[in-house]
Formats: C-alpha cells, structure tokens, sequence
C-alpha cells in the first residue's frame, strides 16, 4: 500500500482530533477503526472487535488502546511510556531491542495516556505507509570458489 496525500490528509485529521481531544469517546475509537486500521475489519473472528467494543463501552480507555495497538499494529509494541511536565509520552518501535539512538521510535504526547497512545498508533502507521514505498537493492556478487587461501596477516 503506497502513501498517498489522501492517506496523509486523513492521518493529520486524525491526529488532530485526537490531539485536541480532551477525554477518549467511542465515537472517537469508532472513527480510528473506521477510517486507518486495515485488520481489524476484516478480522475473521469477531471476539477481538468485541472486546475492542466492551473495553470503550466500560470506559477502559487505557486497555482498549492497548488492545486496538496489539491487533493493528502486531510488529510494533510499546517501548516507553513517561509522564512528565503534565503530560504522557508513549513510544512506540518495531525493534526494541535496539539502543534508543539507533532506533525509529513512533513518539507522541497527550496529557491522557489513552490518547498518547493512539497519537503513537496514528504515528506508527504514518512511518509504517511511508517506508512501505521505500526498496533497498543490494548488489549481489557472484561466488567465485578459491581454492588457495592465503592469510596476509602479520602477528609478529
């Protein structure tokens, strides 16, 4: 799926929304699910969307984030979640098993943790629609047999 300026338009709206957001709705998780996750309605088995559905019923804000980031995005999970200066800060990374430097980390801020998450979520399929349009070619060498090694080595 390539990135285009609809998908962008959409993604800044949404994020905007949620930004400005001062509490988490249904509506507003029904608009995520609506408009940018591509899993969740097509999901085979409908328990998952149930619980989705449950959780914001029971205004389990927190979770039901937690849960739509688990079956929408299923490569990324969260790597860090602080509060500070009155506000939330959730990152969100494919490999977090890297040193934080050299890691691509889908970062956002909200003063409601449920909403920092989805900010990240929003984030997160934002990076993963733009490196789908990226390919990296390696040049590949053909295997040429040696059949003398010879080391050049000094260890004196």
């Amino acid at each position: 799926m390539m990135f285009s300026s609809d998908d962008a338009a959409l993604l800044n709206e949404i994020d905007e929304d949620l930004r400005a957001a001062i509490e988490p709705t249904c509506g507003m998780f029904s608009k995520i699910i609506a408009s940018i996750c591509t899993r969740i309605p097509i999901l085979g088995r409908a328990e998952k969307r149930l619980r989705i559905a449950r959780l914001t019923e029971a205004g389990a804000w927190t979770d039901a984030a937690m849960a739509l980031l688990k079956i929408e995005m299923p490569g990324w999970q969260i790597r860090r979640l602080c509060y500070e200066n009155d506000e939330w800060l959730c990152s969100l990374s494919c490999q977090p098993g890297l040193p934080l430097a050299l890691d691509e980390c889908a970062e956002a801020t909200h003063k409601v943790l449920p909403l920092a998450i989805l900010r990240a979520l929003v984030e997160a399929r934002r990076m993963a629609r733009v490196s789908v349009g990226f390919t990296s070619t390696i040049t590949q060498l053909p295997f040429v047999p040696v059949a003398n090694f010879l080391c050049c080595d000094n260890f004196s």
